[in-house]
């Protein structure tokens, strides 16, 4: 005996998923106009102060609206109704975006550290002017501004459970990394070590490739039907368990379905009892799962006679 979330879905949840398109778009919309005035910004400063490091960040910062868009698409895309073809959803798109993103991560982190590299070997530090204190100000101003635009994206992803917006907020610390190298070459060179910008940027590339690594494993195993956490089944086992008439639990199953949790439980119960009695059994178990656990799209919930 099963009983399907259909009416759950189209009642209870479509306002849950219209908020959280609207502030992953809203949070989306926001990067980009911050990182179109912060290159816009940066590349004003790396010109005046003649700092080729800051003209650098400002092009890695207008990338980062690339990045953005692929979070946009791919949120819109997760949030789209079940249709013929995809009965069950397309939340895996989300996962999909959050894997583009770990990808490009991680090439601008092997960028970064490639050239870093490149630079200590071949002892080549670029222009050797000293530049700017405004180029100096403006790449601290860049650290501040990209840190506290990773904060507030991670904040709205971990509050919508978006991997691709989380990913997004991850590229906002990783710009925020780059203008640390930036802020490195630029001190190092005013005081007269230049070696400094090239260090830096070896260091950085580690953080950010480990950023993208975690976010790619992370969207993998939503894309492969992982199994929920250990503390969250034992919570639905208590939950089912506690219904009334529930003799015992079978079997349950868990299983991730990019952001949403898809169940299966076998509960027993008293085999005398009619039809119509079971299955008010069922659905209040399937219910109380639903009420509990808001990150559950679909439960199913089998009956089988409690052995004698």
């Amino acid at each position: 005996m099963g009983k399907h979330n259909e009416n759950a879905v189209k009642t209870e949840q479509k306002p849950e998923t219209d908020v959280s398109e609207k502030i992953a778009m809203r949070v989306s919309v926001n990067s980009i106009i911050v990182n179109v005035l912060l290159s816009l910004f940066k590349l004003i400063a790396g010109l005046a102060g003649r700092s080729g490091a800051m003209v650098s960040d400002a092009v890695h910062s207008i990338s980062d609206v690339l990045s953005t868009f692929v979070v946009m698409a791919g949120v819109k895309m997760a949030r789209k109704k079940s249709d013929h073809n995809h009965p069950y959803g397309h939340e895996r798109m989300e996962c999909v975006a959050a894997i583009i993103l770990a990808v490009f991560l991680a090439f601008t982190g092997f960028g970064i550290g490639y050239g870093g590299i490149v630079k200590i070997v071949e002892r080549d530090y670029g222009d050797l002017s000293v530049p700017g204190l405004i180029a100096l100000v403006m790449a601290l101003v860049s650290v501040a501004v990209k840190e506290g635009m990773y904060w507030y994206t991670r904040h709205a992803a971990k509050k919508i459970k978006s991997g691709a917006l989380m990913a997004d907020a991850w590229h906002h610390r990783s710009d925020a990394m780059s203008s640390i190298g930036s802020f490195a070459g630029i001190l190092g060179a005013r005081l007269g070590f230049p070696v400094l910008d090239p260090v830096a940027s070896v260091v950085i590339c580690v953080f950010i490739i480990k950023a993208a690594a975690d976010i790619f494993i992370d969207a993998v195993r939503k894309m492969t039907d992982e199994s929920c956490d250990d503390r969250t089944e034992e919570e639905m086992r208590r939950v089912v368990l506690s219904v009334q008439n529930v003799l015992g639990l079978d079997e349950m199953r868990t299983r991730k379905f990019g952001s949403k949790i898809y169940v299966d439980i076998e509960i027993c119960a008293d085999g005398e009892k009619t039809l119509n009695e079971t299955h008010r059994i069922a659905e209040t178990v399937h219910d109380a799962i639903e009420r509990e656990f808001t990150d559950v799209k679909h439960c199913m919930v089998h009956v089988n006679p409690a052995k004698v």
